[in-house]
C-alpha cells in the first residue's frame, strides 16, 4: 500500500464535506447517518446534483463552481482518488461540494426518496465483461436504482469517451423504454450548439483525461435520461 494512499485517506478524515461510511453496516441494510440530512449537512434547501463514479472530482468542482446556488456530492469507492477533489474544493472554499465513499449498488443507503435533483456519470468504466449490467453503473440495473432517490422529471446525464459503453447503455435504455432526452456521439461536434446555455456549459467542463483523449482525436458521447 503506498504512503500516498494512506496520507490521503488520513486527510480525508480531517475534512468536514468528507464522508466515509462504514460498508459493512451498508452490506446489513443499515442506512448511513446522511440519508434524508443532506439539506442540514449543506445547511441549505437547494438542490442536489450527485456526479457518481467522480474519480477526482474534476467534473463536480467545475459543476459547482458554476452553480453556488445547487449543492454537488461526488460519490466514488476510491477515497484516495477524491482526495483531490476534496482537498481543491476546502483551499478554494466551494462550500457547496461534499465526497461520499460508497459502492454505487448502496446508494439508496445514503440518499432519501426525492433528495436528489439530477445525476452525472463522466467517463465510467465501460465494463466490457459485465454480460449482466450489474457493474456497469449506466445499465439498466443501477438506473433503477438512481430512479428512488431522484425527483421525478429528472436528468442523468451521461459523458463518456467509449463507443461500448454509450451503445450497451442505449441498447438498454431502449429495451426498457427509458426517456431518452439527448442522445449524440459527438458531443463537441453537432450536439454542442444545439442545447441550452446551461447544459451547453456543464458539457464543455473537461477533465484532465478527456483533454487527452481530444486530443487524440477520440469523439465523446452523451446521453441523457428523463425519469
Amino acid at each position: 500500500m503506498g504512503k500516498d494512499k494512506l496520507k490521503r485517506w488520513k486527510e480525508n478524515e480531517g475534512f468536514d464535506h468528507v464522508f466515509e461510511p462504514d460498508l459493512q453496516a451498508a452490506l446489513r441494510g443499515v442506512d448511513g447517518d446522511m440519508k434524508g440530512k443532506w439539506s442540514e449537512i449543506f445547511v441549505n434547501e437547494n438542490p442536489i446534483t450527485l456526479e457518481l463514479g467522480c474519480g477526482k472530482g474534476e467534473y463536480t468542482l467545475g459543476l459547482a463552481r458554476q452553480h453556488p446556488n445547487r449543492n454537488f456530492v461526488g460519490l466514488d469507492i476510491k477515497g484516495h482518488r477524491f482526495w483531490r477533489g476534496a482537498k481543491t474544493a476546502q483551499e478554494e472554499e466551494i462550500s457547496n461540494v461534499a465526497f461520499l465513499r460508497t459502492r454505487l449498488e448502496f446508494i439508496e443507503r445514503f440518499f432519501e426518496k426525492d433528495e436528489v435533483s439530477d445525476i452525472w456519470i463522466t467517463f465510467s468504466d465501460p465494463q466490457p465483461k459485465d454480460k449482466s449490467g450489474t457493474k456497469r453503473i449506466t445499465s439498466p440495473f443501477y438506473i433503477e436504482k438512481y430512479k428512488n432517490i431522484l425527483k421525478s422529471g429528472s436528468l442523468i446525464n451521461i459523458k463518456s469517451d467509449s463507443v461500448l459503453l454509450y451503445d450497451l447503455s442505449k441498447e438498454g435504455y431502449l429495451e426498457k423504454g427509458y426517456d431518452i432526452q439527448l442522445d449524440s456521439k459527438d458531443v463537441y461536434g453537432e450536439l454542442i450548439n444545439r442545447v441550452d446555455p446551461e447544459l451547453k456549459s456543464a458539457l464543455e467542463i473537461k477533465t484532465f483525461y478527456e483533454k487527452r483523449w481530444l486530443k487524440e482525436g477520440k469523439k465523446i458521447h452523451f446521453l441523457q435520461l428523463k425519469v
